[in-house]
């Protein structure tokens, strides 16, 4: 049995919650979110909880019962508190900046990398070395993080390059360090 498609979704007072169909909306103070939910999957809402159940015990119920209360979840929490990725910029002469809604990069190329925020996602620059990527949708702000990190990935010698703030980076010793 699904342990986490059992858990009920507690509804906050500032959220509100629709089920048209099988289209899932969640909407909040930091916006609303839609979700197409699985046909099979059965999402009812009792007493201020969400609560997703599954028709039978088959594979593909299971997988999709934990995955559609997870979802179900995040919306939730993306509406009231939202997601954020900090990444850090390693690196001499690396820097990061924010012109209006783009964000400009140096990283070591004879250019300028820029990249423009999709549509719900906010950026922030609190310092040259540090980004915020904010916003409702955990999967936007997190492809969005991998998009930027994808610019200049850290290497291991010199651990230069764009790195998640919680990441670790294994280092590795250069020519001259086995002898």
């Amino acid at each position: 049995m699904s342990r986490i498609g059992l858990k009920p979704i507690a509804i906050p007072a500032n959220v509100d919650f629709s089920l048209d169909g099988n289209t899932v909306t969640v909407k909040g103070p930091n916006g609303s979110l839609t979700m197409d939910k699985n046909p099979n999957i059965g999402v009812s809402v009792e007493g201020g909880e969400i609560k997703v159940s599954r028709p039978n015990d088959n594979k593909e119920n299971r997988a999709l019962h934990g995955l559609t209360r997870a979802l179900i979840a995040n919306m939730v929490h993306g509406v009231t508190e939202g997601f954020k990725k900090v990444l850090e910029v390693n690196g001499v002469g690396y820097r990061v900046q924010l012109q209006g809604s783009n964000l400009v990069m140096n990283l070591g190329y004879s250019h300028q990398v820029i990249m423009s925020a999709p549509e719900g996602i906010k950026i922030e620059c609190p310092s040259q070395t540090q980004i915020i990527i904010s916003g409702a949708d955990k999967q936007a702000v997190g492809q969005f993080a991998a998009q930027v990190r994808e610019k200049r990935p850290p290497e291991p010698y010199k651990g230069k390059g764009i790195k998640y703030a919680e990441e670790h980076i294994r280092r590795k010793e250069g020519k001259t360090g086995k002898k």
